[in-house]
Protein backbone atom coordinates (compact mmCIF):
# COMPACT_ATOMS: atom_id res chain seq x y z
CA UNK A 1 0.00 0.00 0.00
CA UNK A 2 1.41 3.22 -0.99
CA UNK A 3 1.54 5.77 1.90
CA UNK A 4 1.00 3.53 4.61
CA UNK A 5 2.95 5.69 6.49
CA UNK A 6 1.00 8.25 5.90
CA UNK A 7 -2.31 6.89 6.47
CA UNK A 8 -1.41 5.31 10.00
CA UNK A 9 0.06 8.58 10.97
CA UNK A 10 -3.57 10.08 9.74
CA UNK A 11 -5.69 7.14 11.96
CA UNK A 12 -3.50 7.98 14.47
CA UNK A 13 -4.62 11.61 14.98
CA UNK A 14 -8.34 10.38 14.42
CA UNK A 15 -11.24 11.70 17.05
CA UNK A 16 -12.13 7.75 17.74
CA UNK A 17 -8.89 6.79 19.46
CA UNK A 18 -8.24 11.04 20.66
CA UNK A 19 -11.32 12.98 21.56
CA UNK A 20 -13.69 10.23 21.17
CA UNK A 21 -11.84 7.96 23.27
CA UNK A 22 -13.70 9.05 26.65
CA UNK A 23 -17.01 8.50 25.18
CA UNK A 24 -16.27 5.19 23.84
CA UNK A 25 -14.30 3.86 27.15
CA UNK A 26 -17.26 4.79 29.23
CA UNK A 27 -20.42 3.68 27.17
CA UNK A 28 -18.32 0.07 26.67
CA UNK A 29 -18.27 0.07 30.63
CA UNK A 30 -21.60 0.74 31.53
CA UNK A 31 -20.96 3.56 32.74
CA UNK A 32 -22.48 6.34 30.53
CA UNK A 33 -24.84 6.10 27.39
CA UNK A 34 -27.24 3.53 28.65
CA UNK A 35 -30.81 3.09 27.18
CA UNK A 36 -33.83 2.93 29.71
CA UNK A 37 -34.73 -0.58 28.51
CA UNK A 38 -32.73 -3.36 26.52
CA UNK A 39 -33.55 -3.32 23.01
CA UNK A 40 -35.43 -6.26 21.33
CA UNK A 41 -35.90 -7.30 18.09
CA UNK A 42 -39.22 -6.83 16.64
CA UNK A 43 -39.12 -11.13 15.37
CA UNK A 44 -42.45 -9.91 13.11
CA UNK A 45 -40.41 -8.33 10.80
CA UNK A 46 -37.93 -11.13 9.97
CA UNK A 47 -38.62 -14.69 8.50
CA UNK A 48 -40.52 -17.50 11.18
CA UNK A 49 -37.94 -20.12 11.18
CA UNK A 50 -35.49 -21.83 13.63
CA UNK A 51 -32.57 -20.44 11.95
CA UNK A 52 -33.43 -16.81 12.48
CA UNK A 53 -34.96 -17.49 16.21
CA UNK A 54 -32.46 -19.37 17.60
CA UNK A 55 -29.59 -16.29 16.41
CA UNK A 56 -31.43 -13.91 17.81
CA UNK A 57 -31.64 -15.84 21.35
CA UNK A 58 -28.13 -16.75 21.39
CA UNK A 59 -27.28 -12.79 19.68
CA UNK A 60 -29.53 -11.07 22.75
CA UNK A 61 -27.80 -13.24 25.53
CA UNK A 62 -24.78 -12.02 23.98
CA UNK A 63 -25.01 -8.51 24.20
CA UNK A 64 -23.02 -6.09 25.62
CA UNK A 65 -23.08 -2.74 27.23
CA UNK A 66 -22.39 -1.03 23.79
CA UNK A 67 -24.18 -2.80 21.92
CA UNK A 68 -26.92 -2.01 24.14
CA UNK A 69 -26.63 1.61 23.58
CA UNK A 70 -25.81 1.23 19.74
CA UNK A 71 -28.95 -0.65 18.40
CA UNK A 72 -30.85 1.71 20.48
CA UNK A 73 -29.31 4.34 18.42
CA UNK A 74 -30.50 3.66 15.01
CA UNK A 75 -33.85 2.31 13.89
CA UNK A 76 -34.13 -1.31 13.22
CA UNK A 77 -29.96 -1.31 13.13
CA UNK A 78 -30.95 -4.91 15.65
CA UNK A 79 -32.72 -6.19 13.55
CA UNK A 80 -30.31 -5.47 10.70
CA UNK A 81 -27.53 -7.02 12.56
CA UNK A 82 -29.95 -10.29 12.62
CA UNK A 83 -30.45 -9.86 9.18
CA UNK A 84 -27.31 -9.92 8.12
CA UNK A 85 -26.40 -12.76 10.60
CA UNK A 86 -28.95 -15.06 8.61
CA UNK A 87 -27.65 -14.01 5.45
CA UNK A 88 -23.90 -14.77 6.55
CA UNK A 89 -25.15 -18.29 8.30
CA UNK A 90 -26.81 -19.28 5.00
CA UNK A 91 -24.72 -18.51 2.88
CA UNK A 92 -21.49 -20.01 5.08
CA UNK A 93 -24.01 -23.37 4.90
CA UNK A 94 -24.33 -23.33 0.74
CA UNK A 95 -20.55 -22.80 0.48
CA UNK A 96 -20.01 -26.16 2.65
CA UNK A 97 -16.05 -24.92 3.45
CA UNK A 98 -14.97 -23.29 6.15
CA UNK A 99 -15.72 -19.46 6.37
CA UNK A 100 -13.48 -16.57 7.90
CA UNK A 101 -15.05 -12.99 8.91
CA UNK A 102 -13.59 -10.28 10.32
CA UNK A 103 -16.09 -7.69 11.97
CA UNK A 104 -14.19 -4.22 12.52
CA UNK A 105 -14.70 -1.84 15.24
CA UNK A 106 -17.90 -3.78 15.69
CA UNK A 107 -17.46 -2.93 20.06
CA UNK A 108 -18.06 -6.47 21.83
CA UNK A 109 -17.92 -8.26 18.46
CA UNK A 110 -21.64 -9.80 19.52
CA UNK A 111 -22.65 -10.62 15.98
CA UNK A 112 -19.44 -12.31 14.55
CA UNK A 113 -19.36 -13.99 18.34
CA UNK A 114 -23.18 -15.33 18.02
CA UNK A 115 -22.41 -16.77 14.11
CA UNK A 116 -18.96 -18.54 15.15
CA UNK A 117 -21.14 -20.21 18.18
CA UNK A 118 -24.03 -20.90 15.90
CA UNK A 119 -22.16 -22.74 13.42
CA UNK A 120 -20.39 -24.71 15.23
CA UNK A 121 -16.81 -23.99 13.88
CA UNK A 122 -17.97 -23.25 10.50
CA UNK A 123 -17.68 -19.45 10.83
CA UNK A 124 -13.86 -18.60 12.25
CA UNK A 125 -14.49 -15.23 13.34
CA UNK A 126 -12.39 -11.76 14.44
CA UNK A 127 -13.49 -8.58 16.05
CA UNK A 128 -11.46 -5.70 16.88
CA UNK A 129 -12.02 -2.36 19.30
CA UNK A 130 -9.54 0.23 20.56
CA UNK A 131 -11.66 -0.41 23.85
CA UNK A 132 -10.42 -3.36 26.41
CA UNK A 133 -13.84 -2.43 27.99
CA UNK A 134 -15.48 -4.27 24.75
CA UNK A 135 -13.02 -7.22 25.23
CA UNK A 136 -13.97 -7.42 28.64
CA UNK A 137 -17.93 -7.92 27.78
CA UNK A 138 -16.85 -10.09 24.94
CA UNK A 139 -14.75 -12.71 27.22
CA UNK A 140 -17.64 -12.06 29.69
CA UNK A 141 -19.50 -15.49 28.42
CA UNK A 142 -16.71 -16.97 28.10
CA UNK A 143 -13.58 -17.86 25.90
CA UNK A 144 -15.17 -19.27 22.51
CA UNK A 145 -13.09 -21.66 20.65
CA UNK A 146 -13.91 -19.89 17.17
CA UNK A 147 -14.27 -16.29 17.78
CA UNK A 148 -11.12 -13.90 18.35
CA UNK A 149 -10.57 -10.08 19.59
CA UNK A 150 -8.24 -8.40 18.85
CA UNK A 151 -8.02 -4.97 21.35
CA UNK A 152 -6.73 -2.08 18.89
CA UNK A 153 -7.66 0.07 16.18
CA UNK A 154 -7.92 -1.40 12.90
CA UNK A 155 -5.09 -0.03 11.53
CA UNK A 156 -3.07 -1.45 13.81
CA UNK A 157 -4.55 -4.71 12.41
CA UNK A 158 -1.28 -5.34 9.99
CA UNK A 159 0.11 -8.30 7.96
CA UNK A 160 2.37 -8.69 10.41
CA UNK A 161 0.57 -8.75 13.45
CA UNK A 162 -1.50 -11.46 12.11
CA UNK A 163 1.61 -13.66 11.40
CA UNK A 164 3.22 -12.79 14.90
CA UNK A 165 -0.01 -14.04 17.21
CA UNK A 166 -0.73 -17.29 17.71
CA UNK A 167 -4.24 -17.37 18.13
CA UNK A 168 -4.67 -14.49 15.16
CA UNK A 169 -2.46 -16.87 12.48
CA UNK A 170 -5.14 -18.60 11.20
CA UNK A 171 -6.37 -15.57 9.90
CA UNK A 172 -3.41 -14.20 7.76
CA UNK A 173 -4.37 -15.62 4.72
CA UNK A 174 -7.16 -13.66 4.48
CA UNK A 175 -10.89 -13.51 4.97
CA UNK A 176 -13.74 -14.65 2.60
CA UNK A 177 -15.95 -11.61 4.61
CA UNK A 178 -15.31 -8.60 6.10
CA UNK A 179 -17.78 -5.89 7.52
CA UNK A 180 -16.78 -2.15 8.54
CA UNK A 181 -19.61 -1.28 10.92
CA UNK A 182 -19.48 2.28 11.18
CA UNK A 183 -15.96 2.46 11.77
CA UNK A 184 -14.42 4.60 8.95
CA UNK A 185 -16.49 7.94 9.72
CA UNK A 186 -14.94 7.85 13.38
CA UNK A 187 -11.82 8.42 11.65
CA UNK A 188 -11.77 10.47 8.68
CA UNK A 189 -13.44 10.59 5.28
CA UNK A 190 -10.54 9.30 3.77
CA UNK A 191 -12.84 6.18 2.19
CA UNK A 192 -10.41 5.21 -1.08
CA UNK A 193 -7.45 4.58 1.48
CA UNK A 194 -9.21 3.36 4.64
CA UNK A 195 -10.58 0.77 1.94
CA UNK A 196 -6.89 0.03 0.72
CA UNK A 197 -6.16 -0.86 3.79
CA UNK A 198 -8.59 -3.29 4.83
CA UNK A 199 -8.84 -4.87 1.88
CA UNK A 200 -5.95 -6.18 1.76
CA UNK A 201 -7.60 -8.88 4.41
CA UNK A 202 -9.82 -9.71 2.15
CA UNK A 203 -9.49 -13.09 0.03
CA UNK A 204 -10.04 -13.41 -3.66
CA UNK A 205 -13.71 -13.26 -4.20
CA UNK A 206 -14.31 -12.25 -0.82
CA UNK A 207 -17.16 -10.09 0.25
CA UNK A 208 -17.04 -6.35 1.54
CA UNK A 209 -19.94 -5.10 3.60
CA UNK A 210 -20.24 -1.62 4.60
CA UNK A 211 -22.36 -0.16 7.08
CA UNK A 212 -22.19 3.66 7.52
CA UNK A 213 -23.53 6.99 8.11
CA UNK A 214 -23.51 9.12 4.93
CA UNK A 215 -24.36 12.52 4.33
CA UNK A 216 -27.04 14.00 2.17
CA UNK A 217 -27.49 15.55 -1.52
CA UNK A 218 -29.40 17.97 0.44
CA UNK A 219 -28.61 19.05 3.88
CA UNK A 220 -32.34 19.65 4.77
CA UNK A 221 -33.10 16.08 4.40
CA UNK A 222 -30.26 14.77 6.23
CA UNK A 223 -31.39 17.05 9.00
CA UNK A 224 -35.28 15.83 8.83
CA UNK A 225 -34.03 12.07 8.94
CA UNK A 226 -31.83 13.16 11.86
CA UNK A 227 -35.43 14.04 13.94
CA UNK A 228 -37.18 11.54 12.70
CA UNK A 229 -34.45 9.08 14.30
CA UNK A 230 -34.19 10.96 17.39
CA UNK A 231 -37.54 11.78 18.43
CA UNK A 232 -39.56 8.40 16.22
CA UNK A 233 -37.12 6.04 17.42
CA UNK A 234 -34.34 7.08 19.84
CA UNK A 235 -37.08 8.31 22.24
CA UNK A 236 -38.17 5.14 23.06
CA UNK A 237 -34.83 4.23 24.59
CA UNK A 238 -33.11 7.50 25.47
CA UNK A 239 -33.98 11.10 27.78
CA UNK A 240 -34.28 13.75 25.73
CA UNK A 241 -30.86 15.00 27.52
CA UNK A 242 -28.94 12.19 26.54
CA UNK A 243 -29.78 12.57 23.04
CA UNK A 244 -28.81 16.21 22.98
CA UNK A 245 -25.19 15.16 25.19
CA UNK A 246 -24.74 12.96 22.38
CA UNK A 247 -25.34 15.08 19.36
CA UNK A 248 -22.53 17.66 21.12
CA UNK A 249 -20.11 15.29 22.65
CA UNK A 250 -20.02 13.02 19.15
CA UNK A 251 -22.50 13.55 16.03
CA UNK A 252 -21.02 17.08 15.13
CA UNK A 253 -17.01 15.18 14.75
CA UNK A 254 -18.60 12.40 13.18
CA UNK A 255 -20.46 14.30 10.48
CA UNK A 256 -17.27 15.59 9.93
CA UNK A 257 -16.16 12.22 8.83
CA UNK A 258 -19.11 10.76 6.78
CA UNK A 259 -18.91 11.19 3.10
CA UNK A 260 -22.05 11.25 0.52
CA UNK A 261 -23.24 7.82 -0.93
CA UNK A 262 -21.53 9.09 -4.78
CA UNK A 263 -18.37 9.60 -3.00
CA UNK A 264 -18.48 6.24 -1.37
CA UNK A 265 -19.08 4.82 -4.61
CA UNK A 266 -16.38 5.97 -6.27
CA UNK A 267 -14.15 4.71 -3.48
CA UNK A 268 -15.64 1.19 -3.58
CA UNK A 269 -15.17 1.18 -7.56
CA UNK A 270 -11.66 1.98 -7.23
CA UNK A 271 -11.35 -2.04 -5.67
CA UNK A 272 -14.52 -3.79 -6.15
CA UNK A 273 -16.17 -4.71 -10.30
CA UNK A 274 -19.40 -4.93 -8.36
CA UNK A 275 -21.61 -3.22 -4.89
CA UNK A 276 -25.11 -3.22 -4.64
CA UNK A 277 -26.75 -1.12 -1.47
CA UNK A 278 -28.58 -3.61 0.18
CA UNK A 279 -29.97 -1.79 3.76
CA UNK A 280 -31.41 1.59 4.05
CA UNK A 281 -33.01 3.18 7.78
CA UNK A 282 -32.83 7.23 7.52
CA UNK A 283 -29.20 8.53 6.60
CA UNK A 284 -27.55 5.14 7.70
CA UNK A 285 -27.04 2.70 4.30
CA UNK A 286 -25.30 -0.78 3.97
CA UNK A 287 -23.73 -1.71 0.91
CA UNK A 288 -22.13 -4.97 -0.35
CA UNK A 289 -19.06 -5.22 -2.87
CA UNK A 290 -16.72 -7.92 -4.18
CA UNK A 291 -14.70 -8.81 -7.18
CA UNK A 292 -16.78 -11.82 -7.27
CA UNK A 293 -20.48 -11.42 -9.18
CA UNK A 294 -21.35 -14.91 -8.47
CA UNK A 295 -20.41 -14.81 -4.32
CA UNK A 296 -21.78 -11.83 -4.28
CA UNK A 297 -25.21 -12.81 -5.84
CA UNK A 298 -25.46 -15.61 -3.82
CA UNK A 299 -24.76 -14.30 -0.38
CA UNK A 300 -27.34 -11.34 -1.37
CA UNK A 301 -29.67 -14.04 -2.54
CA UNK A 302 -29.37 -15.66 1.05
CA UNK A 303 -30.60 -12.32 3.00
CA UNK A 304 -33.64 -12.00 4.60
CA UNK A 305 -36.03 -8.89 3.19
CA UNK A 306 -35.18 -5.62 5.02
CA UNK A 307 -36.87 -5.91 8.33
CA UNK A 308 -37.42 -1.73 8.76
CA UNK A 309 -41.28 -0.07 8.19
CA UNK A 310 -41.43 2.02 5.04
CA UNK A 311 -41.35 4.80 6.25
CA UNK A 312 -37.72 4.54 7.26
CA UNK A 313 -36.26 3.83 3.75
CA UNK A 314 -35.33 7.08 1.69
CA UNK A 315 -32.96 5.12 -0.76
CA UNK A 316 -35.58 3.84 -3.58
CA UNK A 317 -34.50 0.41 -5.38
CA UNK A 318 -32.45 -1.77 -2.13
CA UNK A 319 -30.23 -4.17 -4.50
CA UNK A 320 -29.52 -1.57 -7.14
CA UNK A 321 -25.89 -1.22 -8.23
CA UNK A 322 -23.79 1.26 -6.87
CA UNK A 323 -20.94 0.52 -9.62
CA UNK A 324 -20.56 0.64 -13.22
CA UNK A 325 -19.61 -3.23 -13.35
CA UNK A 326 -22.15 -3.89 -10.93
CA UNK A 327 -24.26 -6.95 -10.15
CA UNK A 328 -27.76 -6.86 -11.96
Amino acid sequence: MRGLDDFLAECDRAPRINELSGFFATTAAGESGMPTRKPEVDSRLLPNDNLIRDLIGLHAARQGFFDQHYHSSIPYRLEEECRMAYGVLRYARIRGAQLSLYSLGTAEGTMARTLSELSRGQIHSLSCSPNAENYKCFMAYGEPPDAEFFVGPFHRLTKAVLNSNARLGKFASGFDIILEDTTFQMYSPNRPKQIEFVAQHLKEGGIFVFLEKFRAVDDSDYQRREYQKDFGFKARYFQQEQIEAKKTAVLTTMFNNEVTLEEMSRAVGTHFKHCVMTWNSGNFCSLAASNSRENLNLYVSQMADPAIPHEYVYEAGLYRSLTDHAVP
